[in-house]
């Protein structure tokens, strides 16, 4: 089963030769890069969030094995929804879905359910893939996994469960949360609050991440797959989490009184 790529030609070009060439210019494969066991970043459309996702892709040690968390805009398929099987297609080609790493994930997450569907008209994934075919010639495999509940309790169990799979796996496996930040307040707001969040990230303290979301009524799109990475880290040994970079949609626009933030995050 091949995923057709829904959002080319609105997220990013649909032209290969016009995406490889935004890659480009977007991309810094000189950076320094460092081993990592996740990272966080955006997946608004290139024009807005590409430097941050770019920057933040740039600056790890990339394998060749992922799992991609997204939040679920949607609404469709279950809770917490896995595609175990198929390809993925952009206007780069296709990417093979990791089957092996897939079962793993169901072995250990009894909380992930199959359900494809979830994914189908889904952007939240499908714009990061790009930049890992543009930087990775020789190809790669991933998982999607689509996160829909608020439960926080569900939220960990996720994250200790794709620990536990990674460990089980024989290759490196690298985490990616996709979630853009607070949403649709004016610049000055946004920054605040995203501030508050960024802390907590930094601080791999899940559960505080989990209360300021919700007392400062940030609306972070994918907090709750942020949560599941920092579980899925911190079972692994993480240490300390790193800010790579940060933007809004303002200083691209021009528009300040009512922005989306970008944060581009590393876990160690």
């Amino acid at each position: 089963m091949i995923r057709k790529a829904a959002f080319a030609g609105s997220f990013y070009p649909s032209d290969a030769q016009d995406l490889r060439a935004a890659l480009g210019r977007l991309l810094q494969p000189s950076a320094a890069k460092a081993p990592a066991k996740a990272i966080i970043a955006p997946h608004a459309g290139y024009y807005y969030s590409g430097q941050v996702a770019a920057a933040t892709y740039s600056s790890v040690v990339l394998p060749r094995r992922y799992i991609l968390l997204c939040p679920n805009h949607t609404g469709v398929g279950a809770p917490i929804s896995i595609q175990s099987a198929g390809r993925w297609e952009t206007p780069l080609g296709t990417v093979k879905i990791d089957k092996e790493v897939a079962d793993l994930v169901r072995k250990h997450c009894l909380v992930v359910q199959e359900s494809p569907q979830a994914h189908s008209k889904e952007h939240a994934i499908e714009v990061h893939l790009p930049f890992l075919q543009q930087l990775l010639s020789g190809g790669f495999r991933f998982v999607p996994i689509s996160v829909g509940t608020v439960r926080l309790e569900s939220l960990m169990e996720l994250g200790r469960g794709l620990a536990a799979a990674i460990r089980e796996c024989a290759d490196p496996v690298l985490l990616v949360a996709s979630s853009d930040m607070n949403h649709f307040e004016d610049a000055e707001s946004t920054r605040r609050k995203d501030a508050q969040a960024i802390d907590c990230i930094r601080r791999l303290d899940s559960r505080k991440l989990f209360e300021t979301v919700h007392r400062c009524q940030i609306s972070m799109c994918g907090y709750g797959t942020a949560i599941a990475v920092i579980e899925a880290s911190r079972a692994q040994g993480a240490t300390r989490a790193e800010l790579v970079s940060y933007s809004h949609s303002g200083e691209v626009n021009g528009e300040l009184s009512s922005v989306v933030g970008y944060a581009g995050v590393v876990i160690h």
